[in-house]
């Protein structure tokens, strides 16, 4: 990272986007405070217990929320680098004392009354933690957090007889309504206030029953939203995101009528520094979760606005809804208010159906794409280990794979556009998606005005090992990138392995010559051993395998020169495979089946069904 932000001294590569740090300066929220010693020398691996503490992150984590995480979790395989989830994310939060007939969860553990009662509890429903690390954390917590500390007095203040009568309330807001945007900027009461039933509340507000069975959703836009449920990751009881955070001016740093939107907010918050420490990079598996929840947060503030500006999106022109209404023949029952998700929102049915048609517009217009690659992520890159803290592994670190790849992706186009690799280009698509492995990856269409004729194709494409003594840079990089598997016979545990064959039909026969007279993709030349093909030696935890090149996934050297990372390039060869191409590249993410009360609010269905 060479650039520094002469705004908010954010480190970024020089190819991002001046303003993505801190909107160019609009965005300055405070720095964080300190940590207590044992969080901060858990964090730096100082403590004899931070290599268990942070592989467990997540379990320590949920020992000590005070809200409960309600999304179903996705698990696939033993071994799953990221945090994926299904439908809607939301937070739930139940009174401050459980009912007589319930245990004590959550929130209600903090008011047990005897310490190792505490623990046992918590240790208890978080399985593999260390029951004194677990005492040092809590014993912190209670001294540190102002949530746990407000929450204790505000119980011990409540009558013994009639504690039914009051409520327990953390407002949304630290300022008084209406109250001018410059004031008020620092608390000047307590985090939470104990209220009379009966009083009224601002809607976002989180209302606590002194006791009670039922449990409440938070909403996202609440300040204490964040720190409610990541004690760990924000043990100050930081304020998250609210709506009502002004942005500022750069210079004068005056509040401007414009307010900080949530992208802005963790934007700002997820940024590496110069000179000042971001203990949020050091939570691993816990930063994941997090990354998923406050993007969850993100496209929940643009959906609630899609949903309350349907007016002036004019949903109600919508050709297909009018077409659903104007039936003589409609069901009542499965007539609701409508809720459109228009094209403009990405990722939404209607913005890839869209490009969908688009792409194949393309074809109508163009002919069959020349070329179809795929370019996945390589986790090895020098800017991303340069990058990652003492001990970190690239799948502790989402957020720096994930803006390199961005670059990368911008130089790919470039050099494949702008730079006319294979010939000056008509046009092109792409579509970005995650891996469940957990690396993203783009799939890419390209249009060339000068067709690939068949006797070019060996000079663009090849799907052989390298001459180890002539090139051994290009040589390592295939043998690193482009080798696939082994899997079949070599390896039956391998993730392609379907009914005991290989689902991309590898090995691939030895060719001496490329054919494209099938549909489909062509056969590309592979020289055996014997014909002076060469091999190259896999060593993996399974075993170690002699290849030669029938395992070979097709690839461009100069791609793979410039990239170093798993490029697969492939030659268009049949008018019947661009329509499993243009869907492959905008099929969007996975969707769940599910049945829904109103099928005519596309934002719901949206929500369940992502993942």
């Amino acid at each position: 990272m060479e650039t520094v932000c002469v705004f908010c001294e954010a480190l970024k590569w020089k190819d991002e986007t001046p303003g993505m740090c801190c909107c160019s300066g609009k965005v300055q929220l405070p720095p964080f405070r300190d940590l207590p010693i044992l969080l901060n020398s858990l964090f730096i691996e100082e403590h004899p217990e931070s290599e268990h503490f942070l592989n467990s992150i997540r379990k320590y984590n949920s020992a000590f929320q005070m809200t409960s995480f309600g999304a179903k979790q996705v698990v696939e395989g033993n071994c799953m680098p990221t945090f994926k989830v299904q439908g809607q994310v939301y937070h739930l939060i139940g009174s401050l004392l459980p009912s007589p007939e319930y245990q004590h969860t959550f929130l209600q553990i903090y008011f047990v009354g005897d310490e190792e009662e505490q623990i046992n509890i918590r240790c208890k429903n978080a399985s593999v933690v260390n029951h004194n690390l677990i005492r040092q954390l809590q014993r912190m917590l209670h001294d540190c957090n102002p949530y746990i500390k407000d929450f204790k007095s505000a119980v011990e203040s409540l009558p013994s007889d009639d504690k039914d009568q009051f409520q327990i309330v953390i407002h949304a807001e630290r300022n008084p309504v209406n109250a001018h945007k410059g004031c008020f900027n620092k608390p000047t009461v307590n985090e939470v206030a104990v209220v009379i039933v009966g009083q009224t509340f601002e809607k976002r507000d989180i209302v606590l029953q002194a006791t009670d069975s039922k449990l409440h959703r938070i909403s996202e836009i609440h300040r204490s939203y964040d720190a409610l449920q990541y004690p760990i990751m924000f043990c100050y009881g930081e304020d998250g995101y609210s709506i009502s955070l002004p942005q500022v001016h750069p210079t004068t740093k005056q509040p401007l009528n414009k307010t900080i939107s949530a992208l802005n907010f963790y934007a700002y918050r997820l940024m590496i520094r110069q000179n000042k420490q971001n203990h949020i990079f050091h939570c691993r598996s816990l930063l994941s979760q997090f990354l998923v929840d406050m993007y969850a947060k993100i496209e929940t503030e643009r959906l609630n606005f899609i949903r309350n500006n349907q007016k002036t999106l004019r949903a109600e022109s919508y050709i297909h809804l009018k077409d659903a209404i104007d039936k003589n023949d409609a069901d009542i029952r499965q007539l609701g208010q409508a809720v459109i998700l228009p094209s403009s929102f990405t990722g939404g049915p209607r913005y890839m159906h869209e490009h969908t048609q688009d792409a194949m517009t393309y074809v109508r217009h163009y002919g069959r794409p020349d070329l179809f690659i795929t370019f996945t992520c390589n986790s090895k890159w020098t800017e991303i280990t340069e990058a990652l803290l003492p001990r970190q592994k690239p799948q502790h670190r989402h957020d720096i794979t994930s803006r390199v790849f961005h670059l990368k992706i911008k130089k790919i186009v470039s050099l494949l556009t702008k730079g006319s690799l294979f010939g000056k280009p008509r046009c092109y698509m792409y579509s970005v998606e995650w891996q469940k492995r957990g690396l993203p990856r783009i799939h890419i269409l390209l249009w060339l005005e000068n067709a690939i004729t068949p006797d070019r194709i060996d000079n663009i494409i090849c799907a052989e090992i390298s001459n180890p003594k002539e090139d051994p840079i290009l040589y390592n990089i295939v043998k690193r990138n482009m080798i696939h598997g082994p899997c079949g016979n070599f390896n039956t545990h391998f993730q392609f392995i379907k009914d005991g064959k290989c689902s991309k039909r590898y090995p691939k026969p030895f060719l001496s010559e490329t054919q494209t007279g099938d549909d489909g993709y062509p056969k590309y030349r592979r020289r055996s051993p014997s014909e002076g093909g060469f091999t190259v030696t896999i060593e993996k935890a399974q075993g170690t395998w002699v290849l030669d090149n029938s395992w070979v996934v097709p690839f461009n050297p100069v791609l793979l020169r410039t990239f170093n990372a798993h490029i697969n390039v492939e030659y268009c060869n049949s008018v019947k495979s661009i329509k499993y191409i243009c869907k492959y590249v905008d099929k969007g993410s996975e969707q769940a089946t599910f049945a829904m009360e109103n099928e005519c609010d596309e934002i719901n269905i949206y929500q369940t069904g992502r993942y």
